[in-house]
C-alpha cells in the first residue's frame, strides 16, 4: 500500500476582546437577548457608514508582534461579497490585498524537536451574525448580535503534518492571544474557531493534493478528531482511483464524519473591491513603537523567570503558566504572602482536583489571590491545620468566601490552648492502656492511633505535629 503524508493549513478566527464592534458603537458582550446588541451599522441599513474601532487595530498588530509577523505600514479594507441570511450587507468587509500583518511564524515543540510554522497572514474582518435552526418550527431565525464585532484571521502556511502539530500550534497561538488580553479565545463560545485545510499526497512528492476545508469545529479534540477522519477519506478515495473534490465540508463530530457543503470559493467568486467608505490605515512608526513597548511578558520568557525567581519544579511552571489567570492568580498571591512554593502547591493539587472534579476551566477560578494567601498564613501561624485548610478551600473556591470569617463564624481554629491541650492528651491516654502498652513494646504505629484519638476529642482542631509530639513526652 501507498504511503501518504498528510498537509494541513489553518485559517483561525479570533474575535478580539473590544468593548464595542468593529465598525460601530455596539456591545460586543456574549449573549443577551436576539438582536438586541444591533444598530443600523451592524445590520447593514442603507445609508448607514462604519467607522474603524482603533482597539482593532491595536491588537491586530500586537499579535502580529507576538507572531513574528511583519507589519504593513499602509494597509487597508477590501469588501468580500457573497448573498448569506446572517450577511445582513450582503457583502463582509475584510482585507485581501494589504493585510494588516504578514510572513511570521509560531514555534511549536514536536517530538523531532521545534518547528517553526508559518504564518501566511493575520488580516482584520468583521464577524457574520448567526443563523438558529429551528427544527420545530421548520425555520431559520437570524441573531445580528455577533455580525460586526471585530476578527483577526490568522492564516497559517501548510505547514502542519499531523493531527498533534495542529493542536501544539492552536494552544501556542491561544496562548499568545491571551496573554496580551487580545480574546479570552474561548472555543466554546466561538471566540476561537479554526478551518481545517487538509490534503494528502505520496510521501516524498513535492506537489500538493487537492485540498478541502473543514469548519464547525469548537473543540481540540474535534479538530483532531476531524483531521484523522478526512485523513482516512481522502486516502480511501485515492486508493480506489477517485479524485479528492476541492470543497468546503462540515464535520460532524457525533457522528466523526464530515458531509460536503459547498464547492470551494477562489477569490475572484467573491468579487473583492477595495472599500469605497473606509479610508486606508497608516501606522506611524510611534504608534508602533508605542504597541511594541505595551507588550506584555508571553508565556516563554514567564516560564523562565519562574524558574529563576521562585525555585519551583518545572511541571508546575508548565501547568501554572498554561493559563494566564492561573499565572496571574500565583505572582499576585505571592506578591502578599511571599510563599511561591506553597502557592504553587495549593494550585497544584488542591486546585486542579477540584477544577478537574467540577469540569471546569483554569479561566474559571473565583477565588481571590488575598483569600489564598490569607489561608496559607493561617497555616503557618497554626491557626488553623491542614485538615481545617482543606475545608475551607473548599469553601473558597466554591464562592470565594474569606478565610478569616469563615473559620471564625465555624469555630475552625486550632486548639493552641497548651494546658488545656495537654489535659485532653492525658486523657487520651489514661483511655487507652492497651494503645500505650503497644507503643512501649516498640509499635510505632500505636502512637497514630492516639493521635487519632486526640483530633476526634478536639473536632480535628489540635495541630497533628504538636498532639504527635506532646504524646511522644507524655508517653
Amino acid at each position: 500500500m501507498k504511503q501518504y503524508e498528510t498537509v494541513i493549513g489553518l485559517e483561525v478566527h479570533v474575535e478580539l476582546a473590544t468593548k464595542t464592534k468593529i465598525f460601530c458603537g455596539c456591545s460586543t458582550a456574549f449573549g443577551g437577548a436576539p438582536n438586541t446588541h444591533t444598530c443600523p451599522v451592524c445590520t447593514g441599513m442603507p445609508g448607514s457608514l462604519p467607522v474603524l474601532n482603533k482597539q482593532v487595530v491595536e491588537y491586530a498588530i500586537a499579535v502580529g508582534l507576538a507572531t513574528n509577523c511583519e507589519i504593513t505600514r499602509y494597509c487597508k479594507f477590501d469588501r468580500k461579497n457573497y448573498f448569506y441570511p446572517d450577511n445582513p450587507q450582503n457583502y463582509q468587509i475584510s482585507q485581501l490585498y494589504l493585510p494588516i500583518c504578514h510572513d511570521g511564524y509560531v514555534e511549536i515543540d514536536t517530538p523531532a524537536g521545534p518547528k517553526k510554522v508559518g504564518i501566511h497572514e493575520i488580516h482584520m474582518e468583521e464577524d457574520a451574525g448567526k443563523l438558529i435552526h429551528d427544527e420545530w418550527e421548520d425555520c431559520s431565525l437570524v441573531d445580528y448580535n455577533r455580525s460586526g464585532v471585530p476578527l483577526i484571521e490568522i492564516v497559517s502556511e501548510p505547514d502542519m503534518r499531523s493531527a498533534d502539530e495542529v493542536i501544539a500550534y492552536l494552544e501556542k497561538l491561544r496562548l499568545i492571544v491571551q496573554y496580551l488580553g487580545a480574546s479570552d479565545c474561548k472555543l466554546q463560545e466561538g471566540s476561537m474557531r479554526a478551518d481545517v485545510n487538509l490534503s494528502v499526497r505520496e510521501v516524498g512528492s513535492e506537489k500538493f493534493g487537492t485540498r478541502t476545508e473543514m469548519k464547525n469545529l469548537n473543540s481540540f479534540k474535534a479538530i483532531a478528531r476531524a483531521i484523522e477522519g478526512e485523513r482516512a477519506r481522502q486516502i480511501e478515495l485515492l486508493e480506489e482511483g477517485k479524485s479528492v473534490i476541492q470543497e468546503t465540508r462540515r464535520w460532524d463530530d457525533n457522528k466523526e464524519y464530515s458531509y460536503a457543503m459547498r464547492s470551494k470559493e477562489d477569490a475572484r467568486d467573491y468579487r473583492y473591491f477595495p472599500d469605497p467608505d473606509l479610508v486606508p490605515v497608516f501606522i506611524s512608526e510611534e504608534w508602533l513603537e508605542k504597541i511594541k513597548s505595551a507588550q506584555p511578558e508571553l508565556r516563554t520568557e514567564k516560564m523562565k523567570r519562574y524558574k529563576e525567581e521562585y525555585d519551583i519544579p518545572d511541571y508546575d511552571i508548565e501547568i501554572i503558566t498554561g493559563s494566564k489567570h492561573m499565572a496571574d492568580l500565583f505572582e499576585a498571591c505571592v506578591a502578599i504572602c511571599k510563599q511561591p512554593k506553597k502557592v504553587s502547591n495549593w494550585l497544584m493539587v488542591e486546585t486542579m482536583r477540584l477544577l478537574k472534579e467540577q469540569e471546569m476551566e483554569p479561566e474559571e477560578i473565583r477565588f481571590s489571590p488575598q483569600h489564598l494567601a490569607d489561608l496559607i498564613m493561617m497555616v503557618d501561624k497554626k491557626e488553623i491545620n491542614s485538615t481545617v485548610a482543606k475545608e475551607v478551600f473548599a469553601q473558597m473556591f466554591d464562592h470565594d468566601e474569606d478565610p478569616t470569617a469563615y473559620v471564625e463564624a465555624h469555630g475552625l481554629k486550632s486548639q493552641n490552648d497548651a494546658v488545656e491541650l495537654k489535659k485532653i492528651v492525658e486523657n487520651i491516654i489514661a483511655a487507652n492502656p492497651q494503645s500505650v502498652e503497644d507503643y512501649h513494646n516498640g509499635k510505632q504505629k500505636a502512637i497514630g492511633f492516639l493521635v487519632g484519638q486526640t483530633m476526634k476529642a478536639t473536632a480535628g482542631k489540635a495541630d497533628p505535629g504538636t498532639v504527635n509530639q506532646l504524646l511522644k513526652q507524655l508517653l
